[in-house]
């Protein structure tokens, strides 16, 4: 027989744990199986720590039945009462038959080979993909459409993402994750990928802990800022856009003998501004990491800064912390009014154009990883790689461990920049 089991009777059943899996079926009046779900707990062969299926198969020669079962929860309102009982066992890989595909948060070159990774990975392993419109928004409102394989065909050079993306507010709360949990029971989507940056695997690891779901995650931000992976999806295409602007701007800088403040994006991580400083050449790099220290820019002038040079350039990430290239500029302009300073911020720039071969390559390892982590019964982790392998990474991890900027690298652009 096949059972089905739905997660929310399992969630509205105080989310029950036992020791084995257990099949209760009743007969409808016309012969059918119905009213069927089971329960499951972490001392199951091959089953991570509170694991739940939504879906199993049992064959007739593995199977017992057990009459007349009473089960009590672990925190019981009543005993529960089994007419008939099927004891059996299971992988969760065998559960799955449809997975979600979601990106959200601030957009990556690389998202789209991704999702065609993802699409096609899963397809290839017989599970279906529905991919989920606008994030976490289209999650609750439900604008979700299912993918073939034509469906993610000649997207791989593409930035942005087809999925579109969006800031959703309401998924922050208690009730907006019940309305996506909803959506997901709705349309029998067993897992989800979700691809983007920490503000969205932290909104992946409450809808997981909430309701017991399985989520794989995939790091894409050109912030490369994820605890637990050399690089993010999006980042090599994001740099190589700043050592090209940089590239531009030091010929108008050169011409005028100016120094210029390039603010670059990052928020609170000094990845492109530092490694985009190396590789375009700039005179130093003004980072978050470091300006709790000390004070880059007095530094930097007494250090004899531009003592040799006609121009300057400067490269200053986003945050509150360096006080962003505007903030920087007009602390020169007080402090150091010799000198003549001009800004530019290169914005939205550095999320946009075809991604680089790199993140192209990156992004479809991770895709066909997340399919793989999920056939591995592999929940809650984000798929990192560490010295070109792919590791699983706890969503806690990721998320809450701060990602250490390389010191070695300052050294390397102070040497270089006299």
């Amino acid at each position: 027989m096949t059972a089905v089991v739905t997660r929310k009777a399992l969630h509205d059943l105080n989310e029950i744990r036992g020791g084995i899996v257990c099949i209760m079926a009743t007969k409808g009046a016309s012969g059918e199986d119905k009213g069927c779900f089971f329960l499951f707990g972490s001392g199951l062969p091959g089953l991570g720590h509170n694991i739940s299926i939504e879906r199993a198969e049992f064959p007739a020669g593995n199977k017992q039945k057990n009459d007349h079962l009473k089960y009590i929860p672990s925190e019981p309102k009543k005993i529960v009462t089994f007419a008939s009982v099927y004891i059996g066992e299971i992988s969760m890989s065998a559960t799955i038959k449809c997975i979600g595909v979601l990106t959200s948060g601030g957009d990556a070159p690389g998202m789209n080979a991704a999702i065609r990774a993802i699409t096609r990975a899963a397809i290839y392993n017989g599970i279906a993909v529905k991919s989920i419109y606008r994030g976490y928004k289209g999650l609750i409102t439900n604008e979700i459409e299912s993918f073939k394989t034509q469906n993610v065909s000649n997207i791989i050079q593409r930035g942005g993402t087809i999925l579109k993306t969006a800031r959703c507010e309401e998924f922050r709360t208690p009730e907006g994750r019940k309305r996506a949990y909803d959506t997901l029971c709705k349309e029998e989507i067993d897992a989800l990928v979700v691809i983007g940056g920490d503000g969205s695997l932290t909104g992946a690891r409450l809808l997981a802990q909430e309701y017991n779901y399985p989520i794989v995650g995939l790091p894409g931000t050109i912030d490369n800022d994820l605890y637990g992976t050399d690089v993010t999806i999006g980042y090599d295409t994001a740099l190589n856009t700043v050592m090209e602007c940089v590239d531009k701007i030091r010929d108008t800088a050169s011409s005028h003998e100016r120094l210029f403040f390039i603010e670059v994006m990052g928020r609170d991580a000094g990845f492109l501004a530092l490694n985009g400083a190396i590789a375009s050449g700039a005179e130093a790099a003004i980072i978050p990491e470091i300006s709790m220290e000390k004070d880059q820019l007095a530094e930097m002038i007494e250090n004899g800064f531009r003592k040799s040079k006609n121009s300057s350039i400067v490269l200053v990430a986003e945050s509150e912390i360096t006080g962003g290239a505007i903030g920087v500029a007009e602390r020169v302009k007080k402090e150091y009014p010799q000198f003549e300073v001009r800004v530019s911020i290169l914005g939205h720039l550095q999320r946009g154009g075809s991604p680089s071969a790199q993140d192209r390559i990156l992004a479809t390892r991770m895709g066909v990883a997340a399919i793989d982590a999920l056939l591995d019964d592999q929940r809650n982790v984000m798929i990192g790689i560490q010295n070109e392998e792919i590791v699983h990474v706890p969503f806690a991890k990721a998320i809450k461990n701060d990602k250490p900027i390389n010191r070695d690298l300052l050294n390397t652009l102070r040497i270089v920049s006299m």
